[in-house]
């Protein structure tokens, strides 16, 4: 019944040569840092000197692999994210070491915001795992809904610690049973749900080194082999061209390439870009046709959502770091516009609480604005899943907010773009990071 039910089809050739990013997540001490260390340690991606520098009373310490911090490892806690390489033969991968504790919330919502998958782990020794209908820790349900807020393409339950309980068949059957009911829900698509132990290595990097057959009544793959199949994210190449300017580069004696003129260098966000389109500037209004496209070498070359370039235009305009380049309206249907209102979803990671009134400095692409909280419609509780009326988002609380723009920033739905549709509140004193926002 388990057998990886739910596991999508295999990506395509063109998906699996492009390295995956993935983090791991779930509530405290669900074995996130010791499941990366088993993978790179099996996959052999660890030097012996490394090996030997994480033993302790003569047994390897898998966590202490990616619990790099010294006050991590006095506590025994993972406290910020951590990126680990390795490869197989089928893949290259990157990972993030994504903390449980609640407090680091912020950079859980950091690590998963560039992910091409999440592998959410859930700690079966934790639960009353010989009960049908048991009841999933707070943190693997905000750390699921969070992973899906972000989109993260493909999302994988790791049922861990297996090998600690009495009935592993049963123990997997009823915590899977729970999590497919609490992901339907809440409209998680599942890529995966597999059996491990992390800490004995079965059924991560490969089936062979279970303790007996069938193990769990699971016959599916190993965690390693389903994300060798995994798909990276997909550029966003069905959206109208929009460009965010990193850096303007001025020349100051006539070349053949860029005759002279300016060269807006930056990252294709949505959409793609060639010489002869006709683009509009934001905020200023202005338009110019695309002269030249530039690669990181100065070639010529047509550059699609994801890659960065440089554009050089058919005459001066006035373009500074923060302002778009967009597809002209008059040219391309469902071109982004500029927006002074949104609704939106927060994921609220400050100390302070969000409240009405309240100024803060919003990030998008490269430009700043000043943002006013209009108000705070309704909070997600994660246990429930139901709108809570609020007046307010406590720290590492999910909710539905309006907010209004000094400035109007060129946005789309979330759900249609991941690239346009976010944006990062700082708080204006202290300059934290205080808000992930997706628009609704």
């Amino acid at each position: 019944m388990h057998n990886a039910q739910l596991f999508s089809a295999k990506a395509s050739d063109s998906n699996t040569q492009t390295a995956l990013r993935f983090i791991t997540c779930g509530s405290v001490d669900d074995g996130k840092s010791t499941l990366i260390g088993r993978l790179l340690v099996d996959t052999k991606a660890v030097l012996q000197d490394h090996l030997a520098g994480v033993q302790r009373s003569g047994e390897t310490d898998l966590a202490l692999l990616t619990d790099g911090l010294s006050a991590e490892r006095e506590q025994g806690i993972t406290i910020d994210v951590a990126y680990r390489y390795f490869n197989t033969e089928a893949r290259k991968f990157i990972i993030g070491d994504a903390p449980g504790h609640e407090q680091y919330t912020r950079n859980m919502v950091t690590a998963a915001s560039s992910a091409d998958a999440a592998v959410v782990l859930v700690d079966a020794i934790k639960l009353d795992w010989a009960t049908p209908d048991l009841q999933l820790l707070p943190q693997t349900r905000r750390h699921s809904l969070l992973v899906n807020l972000l989109r993260v393409p493909s999302i994988v339950f790791a049922i861990n610690k297996l090998d600690a309980v009495a009935d592993a068949a049963v123990a997997f059957k009823n915590i899977a049973g729970a999590l497919e009911k609490f992901a339907q829900e809440a409209g998680i698509r599942v890529a995966a749900m597999v059996p491990v132990s992390a800490l004995k290595g079965w059924n991560v990097v490969t089936t062979e080194n279970n303790d007996q057959a069938d193990w769990c009544g699971y016959t599916g793959p190993s965690l390693l082999s389903i994300l060798e199949d995994l798909p990276v994210t997909p550029a966003e190449t069905d959206v109208a061209f929009s460009f965010p300017v990193q850096w303007v580069e001025k020349f100051h004696d006539s070349s053949v390439t860029t005759q002279g003129r300016r060269v807006f260098w930056g990252r294709v966000a949505t959409g793609s870009v060639e010489p002869g389109q006709t683009v509009q500037v934001f905020p200023s209004g202005q338009t110019a046709v695309v002269s030249q496209v530039l690669s990181a070498t100065r070639q010529p070359q047509n550059k699609a959502a994801g890659h960065s370039a440089g554009l050089v235009l058919d005459r001066e305009v006035d373009v500074s770091r923060g302002d778009w380049l967009l597809a002209d309206k008059s040219e391309s249907l469902g071109a982004p516009e500029g927006q002074r209102q949104l609704s939106t979803t927060i994921a609220w990671m400050d100390d302070e609480p969000l409240i009405a009134g309240r100024l803060y400095w919003a990030l998008h692409g490269h430009r700043w604005v000043k943002v006013k909280v209009q108000r705070v419609v309704h909070r997600l509780d994660v246990n429930t899943l139901a709108e809570v009326e609020a007046t307010e988002l406590p720290p590492n609380a999910i909710g539905h907010v309006t907010l209004a723009l000094q400035e109007p920033l060129v946005t789309l739905p979330f759900a249609r773009s991941r690239t346009l549709g976010a944006l990062v509140l700082v708080d204006t004193a202290s300059h934290k990071t205080s808000g992930a926002v997706l628009v609704n």
